[in-house]
């Protein structure tokens, strides 16, 4: 169960979901969910309503239905009857179900949204489930590019006029994919997966000093865009400071928090004649590469060991 700080409105899942009205409420328009999952209610049905949180997609299959063919008139109706006086989200009854009488006589009596839909039930579940979670999830805005680069979503940060977009319209000319420029909105899918993807107004434009805005899908065409990716490394790029300690080995693990999840980080040092496209090549490869169990600079360090062991150093 997810209980959400952000809403969406019921009637953008009924469209997104082609459901059936049968019965509309008064407030179906402003109605708003704010639950990222969904409840079968065969025990409500039953008259046990312990833990039961009507602010959930409620959803009615073939289960409940043969249930409800067992009760006379009579007990159905008292049946719904209690389970409409609950301010349900909504109640959807799928798999070719006929609408009971007696559910839709209350869901009038209640003024509750009751909908259909021919698919499965279990297809139904895990279709709105994925979409509820996706407008649900915890999000945040923040300044940067991102990039996919050999199936890796890389995050580029670092101060305005760093040269992000001009390192991710490099990467873009080297065959790989921008996802954001300037602004990357990033939610929070499941317990620690990140999908980044950018506002819809400035969804594939690029801003460049000295040249102006540019559509990368109009001039580039669309294999160099990509509405979202996941978010795998985060690059720190700034100025070279004299004096300081760059990680020459990468030995020591960087990590970034990002709503909570800590992603591998590097921080790049950007002074002129660097080729930052090529170094994020290889950054998102390297990352691959740890992901799959193989670190370059411990098997060099290992190594080293070895022969300092024997002697051969």
């Amino acid at each position: 169960m997810m209980q959400s700080n952000y809403t969406v409105p019921l009637k953008t899942i009924v469209e997104e979901m082609k459901l059936q009205p049968l019965h509309l409420s008064k407030n179906y328009d402003t109605a708003l969910l704010t639950m990222a999952d969904v409840n079968r209610p065969a025990m409500q049905l039953t008259g046990f309503y312990d833990y039961f949180d009507p602010k959930r997609i409620q959803v009615i299959g073939r289960v409940e239905t043969t249930y409800l063919e067992t009760l006379s008139h009579e007990a159905r109706l008292e049946a719904f009857d209690r389970f409409m006086t609950y301010d349900i989200a909504g109640l959807v009854i799928c798999h070719e179900c006929e609408p009971f009488p007696e559910c839709l006589e209350m869901a009038e009596k209640y003024d509750r949204n009751v909908f259909y839909i021919e698919t499965d039930t279990s297809e139904f579940q895990a279709r709105i489930i994925f979409l509820l979670h996706d407008y649900l999830a915890p999000r945040l805005t923040t300044h940067g590019v991102l990039v996919e680069v050999y199936g890796e979503g890389v995050l580029l940060t670092g101060d305005s006029g760093i040269g992000k977009s001009e390192t991710a319209l490099e990467l873009i000319k080297r065959g790989h994919r921008l996802v954001a420029d300037d602004a990357v909105e990033i939610k929070l899918i499941g317990e620690n997966i990140l999908i980044g993807s950018a506002p819809e107004i400035i969804r594939y434009y690029m801003e460049l000093r000295g040249i102006g805005v540019i559509n990368v899908r109009h001039i580039y065409g669309v294999g160099a865009v990509k509405p979202s990716t996941g978010i795998d490394l985060v690059v720190k790029m700034e100025n070279w400071i004299n004096g300081k300690a760059y990680d020459r080995l990468g030995l020591e693990s960087e990590t970034e928090e990002i709503l909570g999840v800590r992603l591998p980080a590097v921080t790049i040092p950007v002074t002129p004649g660097r080729n930052l496209a090529v170094i994020l090549e290889l950054a998102a490869m390297n990352n691959r590469q740890k992901k799959m169990g193989y670190n370059a600079a411990e098997m060099l360090a290992a190594e080293h060991d070895h022969a300092i062991d024997h002697g051969m150093i």
